[in-house]
Formats: C-alpha cells, structure tokens, sequence
C-alpha cells in the first residue's frame, strides 16, 4: 500500500482557448492534506495568476516542469492528458481526470496495457448511480448564454418583428436538458433576463421532448418550424443513429440557432460508427465554438460522407463549463474536495465498496471498477 504524499497539476494543452486550472484555494486545501503540490511552470498564467499566487510562502508548494508534475504520485488534470503522455507516469502514480472510459477504448486499452492507476471524475458516482464530479448546469447555461448572443445581433432587445416569445426546443430530458430548459427561459443569463423583464420583453418559452416525439418526422417538422433555438442534450441509447437527420435541419428557420450541448464525437472507424445527433453539424471547442452556415471550417471536424446542405448557425464546444473559467473550477473544488482528502489517506490500493460515501463513489470511478463492471 502506498499513501501519497505529493500531486502535480499539469496544464491542460488541448487548445489554446483553455485557460482553466485549480485555483489557489484549491491548491492551499491540497497542502491541509499534508501533499506537496508541484504545479507546472506557467500554471494559471492565462487566468492572470503567478507562482506566487499559488504559493503564498508555503514550503508545500513546488514549481516544475510538465514531467515534474507527471511523475508524483497523484496527477491531476481536468481534461484527459494525450495518450503519448502516459509513459511520464510513474510506475505508482495515480492519474485523476475526466477519461470517459464508457466512450473511450482506445484509452481504456491503453490504460490498462501500461498498467496505470486511473480515476475517471466523470465515472465518480454515488449509491443511487448519480455523477458527484459535474457541472451540468454551466454546460446548459454557457450553451444557451451563447445562443441568445446570436439571437441578440438579429433582434435588438431581443424582441422579433411579431413581438412573440421565442421558442427553444430542447431535445433530452436528462440532467443537461432540464438545465438547458430553465436557462431557455431566462435567455440563456440571469441578468439579461432581467434586464429583459423590466423593458417588458416578451421573453422565451422552453420545451422539452423526448425519443417518442423525434422520432417522428411530422410531429417534429412543426415544432421546428417554429423553433428560434434548437438543443440537443440528448444521450442516446444508439449513438449510431442521429436524433435528427441533415434533412430536417430545413425546417428550421433561417435566423435559427442550433445549440450543441451533447457534443458527441464523430467516430467513423467504430463499428458501427459514432454519429452526432444533429446530423452534419461541426464540433467545436474554447478556440472556435460559434460557426455561421458559410464557415469555411465547417467541415474541418466532420468524416467525408455525412451529409452537411443544410445548415444553420451552430454553437459547440467540447468543453462549455470552460467559457466561465474561474466559475468553473471553483466548483469542480468544491465537489472534489471530500474525494481528494480520501485519497490522500487511502491511496488508490486500498479503496474499495466496504468504506464510506466518499470511498465507495471514488472506487466507482477506477480504472479497476470499470473493468470489473465490463466481465
């Protein structure tokens, strides 16, 4: 059994528009478990932080080099590190990140091939199967925040020529589509919203349909004629099938807004292959999230042979907590908290099933949970 007694923070590389890290709080919390904390050079430098933000005088708090921070004993970083990072681990590090082990194989196979210690936050969840490392509602929220940007630069004071309510039209019912709903009807931000009521504006109506309506070409064709804003936050139980095909994307008006909260891969090599659910729609990411119908990157990240005609404004992103950075990490440390404070007192080894609240849902977000559950 090995207790740790350090963890690196990496920064995340996937593109230049991320600007996330664990705030200085957060990494003060880290040294109260007794861990000392290596932070890669340049940590929250594009947040506006330097060292000496994180390091407050504390003995506990170390700078280095990326293979530094990879080589601790616990690693963690938001988003999955590239696969050809794996070999900077050491041979009794703990890697703690969002791995999606469900949709992502490759990366279980690999995983498991160099024998690393692997904690998926987004697999973390509780005896009623709910996910404890989450932030549901800032997808929603960021998502429809940027539709309504669009709608604004259409309808001044967003009020349209006929003086009605715009309608959203939120596909899925879930977690992120509850959130999209509410964040629908108040436009997408709180203080627009507000703003909005005291000139008297007409406001928004949000509804929410599930498989039985979208499956069904009519039914669907007169709601998205009518639809100013269109959401998928859809999770699908055959992600080889798209929710709604390019085809129908001409019903919806010209001034319409698609608003891509699922943010599927395009994963053509599967068998069978992954689609996305608004079929022909790019995927975007914190560099390029907003794409006009004549973008000429709008192909750049989808697979020759999907359909792509007809087309509307789109906002996607992989990552749509990452619009608000500091919001967002704020509370990712609020959730991670208890998890870590175990894991600083356990070590991956001894978790198990038989521990507290905190234990069992972090053992259900191992590499070794995950296996299990595939046998």
């Amino acid at each position: 059994m090995k207790i740790p007694k350090t963890i690196g923070l990496p920064r995340m590389q996937v593109e230049a528009g991320e600007k996330r890290v664990f705030l200085p709080n957060f990494v003060a919390y880290l040294t109260e478990l007794g861990l000392h904390v290596f932070l890669e050079e340049g940590y929250g430098s594009r947040l506006g932080y330097s060292f000496d933000s994180f390091r407050r005088g504390s003995e506990y708090i170390h700078q280095g080099t990326r293979e530094i921070t990879f080589s601790q004993d616990l690693v963690l970083i938001l988003r999955a590190p590239k696969m050809i990072e794996y070999a900077k681990l050491a041979p009794e590090s703990t890697l703690i990140s969002m791995l999606h082990f469900p949709t992502r194989p490759g990366r279980v196979e690999k995983l498991t091939e160099m024998q690393i210690k692997a904690i998926s936050l987004d697999s973390i969840v509780d005896d009623y199967n709910v996910r404890r490392i989450e932030n549901m509602r800032a997808v929603s929220w960021n998502g429809l925040e940027v539709g309504f940007d669009l709608l604004a630069e259409d309808f001044p004071d967003l009020v349209k020529p006929d003086g009605r309510p715009f309608q959203v039209l939120v596909l899925g019912t879930g977690m992120v589509g509850k959130d999209a709903v509410e964040a629908g009807t108040k436009l997408g931000n709180i203080e627009r919203y507000n703003d909005h009521l005291k000139q008297g504006g007409p406001g928004a109506i949000s509804i929410s349909i599930g498989r039985a309506v979208s499956k069904n070409p009519e039914q669907m064709k007169a709601l998205m004629q009518s639809a100013d804003i269109l959401v998928d936050a859809t999770q699908r139980r055959d992600p080889y099938l798209p929710v709604i095909p390019n085809e129908w994307l001409g019903w919806l008006p010209e001034h319409a807004v698609i608003v891509d909260l699922a943010v599927d891969p395009y994963l053509p090599q599967h068998t069978p292959p992954t689609v996305r659910g608004v079929e022909g729609i790019p995927q975007g990411n914190l560099d390029q999230y907003i794409f006009a119908p004549d973008d000429p990157k709008w192909c750049a990240t989808i697979p020759a042979g999907v359909p792509v005609q007809n087309r509307r404004r789109t906002v996607t992103c992989y990552s749509w907590p990452g619009i608000h950075p500091e919001a967002c990490m704020e509370h990712y440390a609020r959730q991670l908290s208890p998890f870590v404070k175990v894991l600083a007192e356990k070590g991956y080894d001894q978790l198990s099933l038989d521990g507290d609240y905190f234990e069992r849902a972090l053992y259900r977000g191992t590499i070794k949970s995950f296996l299990e559950s595939t046998i």
